[in-house]
């Protein structure tokens, strides 16, 4: 039998993981030479592909000399820490990768942090060496530093440093070595990432540590094998955290990674990752076991999520024209769906079950997940995002993020400002040629919607990562959006004539003949009131032509927002409507009347 190695790749956003895999599955023989292969191979979903950022963590697998090495590739997002703290249980050893530029960034902290703390081996890859402003020993030195910061061991700091560039495909030792494949990096693997140390005679245990749905397979568990063997047809049972028994099984269907594909096989042993289908009640974090095992096996408790948002069926009068999922019943199913395979977000329905709180770790993980529901054919409305309060000792605590800010010297004077008008704290600010970062200690509550504020601030040139940090004391009222908004007060479709009218008053969100109705939100008010205004109104005509009255309309264009911009611009008493096609802002109260009874309430 080969010998196995499990490594977990981990770095920050958009420093070149699933690149590297690419560069890896290409030279170890797993696509054919005539194959054609896209590009980012792991990043399978729309939302990753449009994006470029990965999402779900996968797992693959390539046969390197006599080694079968299996690869975790995982979220360089904060907001999909929960997927990383399960997946990082499978693996053996982990592989930091650093931007040769850039250097270590907050959430390779953030990542790092939790792979030290399970023991885990390092291996640094500075990437992107051949980028023009790379410091590449500079970078190693600060790697160095991260690793001190977060109380890594003796061993840990030992780590062995390769220099690469995932999109060539080639990594060196040293600079002047010659460039031509990953052998070096692949032979460090298997050298310097320990075997799974897994009794093979010991009862059979798996930890499930992803789950996800297959059209032909049905429920789809992944983990690791922590000891023992299993063939097909070996009936076990599952356990949850406390050793309380969910449901016996026979195992119908194995499967092993093979390159990105997963092939069934008739036996399993320890140090496998492997995935078991046909499974009903079992799910994340349950130990799949044989039958005379009674103690589960430990996983890591999950960071609890920080930020909720309220989802409702879509009531508007446009409801049901572009969906095909419109009832609250599809709504919870999906919604529960989701929380069963995803450890990070959590579902909870309200007492009359019209309404369901989804919490998560952020708004870009609350987004992706409306934004894939909304790809799937549901239409629902959508609250502001709002931070999770804890009490304690009869104190009231909200979470706080460490955020790091990199702008332009001429702009930090202003980002200072704006972060403390949001209660942050200027932890530390240092300067390097042109630039600065800038530390915040800041609550969550004051950074929401402060994303779209903060590039039109820099001039799109500013970068801001925000890492989860603790839970501290209430900072009391943060104020939030100082316009008001325009409201439309009767139902049909935008005139181009109105739009021109209202230019002055503020900027439209809508284009002319978009449909809208009465309490839709079509603008933002220049004042801090909001105004009721006519956008069906049209030219009133009349038979006498006179020079210089039929001048052609000249428009401004619309803002157009995202979805997560829309959720952060709102406020409390407005609602994002989301539909297969259309993204509108509502107030939650359409009738005027209604408006003023819930504020006087």
């Amino acid at each position: 039998m080969s010998e196995i190695r499990n490594v977990a790749i981990i770095a920050h956003v958009d420093h070149g993981k699933t690149t590297l895999i690419d560069s890896i599955f290409k030279q170890s023989g797993t696509f054919l030479s005539h194959q054609n292969v896209d590009e980012r191979i792991m990043d399978s979903n729309d939302l990753e592909k449009e994006r470029g950022i990965t999402i779900l963590a996968k797992c693959t697998s390539v046969d390197w000399k006599d080694h079968r090495v299996n690869i975790i590739d995982t979220p360089g997002h904060a907001d999909f820490g929960g997927e990383v703290e399960r997946v990082l249980s499978m693996a053996d050893g982990v592989i930091l990768l650093a931007d040769a530029a850039e250097g270590p960034m907050p959430q390779t902290k953030f990542v790092l942090s939790k792979a030290l703390k399970l023991g885990l081996k390092p291996i640094v890859i500075v990437n992107k060496i051949d980028k023009s402003d790379s410091r590449g020993e500079d970078v190693v030195d600060e790697v160095f530093d991260l690793f001190v910061s977060l109380d890594a061991n003796e061993e840990q700091l030992d780590f062995p440093v390769l220099y690469a560039s995932g999109r060539s495909g080639w990594a060196v030792e040293n600079l002047d070595d010659p460039r031509d494949n990953l052998d070096p990096l692949m032979d460090l693997i298997t050298k310097h990432v320990p075997a799974p140390t897994n009794d093979v005679n010991a009862p059979f245990t798996v930890l499930a540590s992803m789950l996800d749905k297959d059209n032909f397979l049905g429920r789809v568990l992944t983990g690791k094998v922590y000891s023992g063997r299993a063939k097909v047809n070996d009936t076990v049972k599952s356990i949850d955290l406390n050793g309380n028994k969910v449901e016996s099984f026979r195992l119908t269907k194995l499967l092993r990674f093979e390159g990105i594909e997963r092939k069934p096989v008739d036996e399993v042993s320890a140090g496998d990752i492997i995935c078991i289908a046909g499974i009903k009640e079992s799910t994340v974090s349950n130990t799949i076991c044989a039958p005379e095992v009674e103690t589960p096996i430990q996983s890591t408790p999950i960071d609890p999520p920080t930020m909720a948002i309220t989802i409702t069926v879509n009531d508007s009068p446009l409801a049901g024209r572009e969906g095909s999922k419109l009832t609250s019943t599809m709504i919870r199913d999906r919604l529960l769906a989701e929380d069963e395979g995803n450890v990070a977000i959590s579902v909870t329905e309200s007492a009359n079950k019209d309404a369901y709180e989804v919490g998560g770790r952020g708004e870009l993980q609350l987004g992706v997940l409306i934004e894939t529901m909304r790809r799937e054919g549901f239409e629902m409305t959508v609250s502001k995002p709002r931070v999770l309060i804890k009490e304690e000792n009869g104190q009231k605590l909200e979470p706080y993020e460490e955020v790091f800010i990199d702008v332009d010297e001429e702009y930090s004077g202003t980002v200072v400002e704006k972060m403390q008008q949001r209660k942050a704290e200027m932890t530390d600010m240092r300067q390097s040629i042109g630039k600065t970062r800038i530390t915040f200690r800041a609550p969550s509550r004051g950074l929401i919607g402060y994303q779209s504020e903060f590039m039109t601030d820099t001039r799109g040139t500013g970068v801001m990562n925000r890492v989860f940090l603790e839970y501290g004391p209430y900072k009391g009222d943060i104020r939030g959006r100082h316009n008001g908004v325009l409201i439309s007060n009767g139902d049909g479709q935008a005139v181009s004539y109105a739009l021109f009218n209202l230019q002055d008053r503020g900027f439209m969100f809508i284009e002319p003949q978009a449909d809208v109705y009465e309490g839709m939100v079509v603008g933002q008010h220049n004042r801090e009131n909001d105004l009721d205004v006519n956008i069906l109104k049209g030219k009133k005509l009349t038979n006498v032509r006179a020079s210089g009255t039929d001048e052609a309309v000249t428009l401004v264009p619309p803002r157009k927002m995202t979805l997560e911009d829309m959720m952060s611009y709102i406020n409390n008493d407005e609602l994002v409507e989301v539909t297969p096609k259309n993204l509108r802002l509502r107030k939650r109260y359409l009738k005027p009347s209604d408006r003023k009874l819930a504020a006087k309430a």
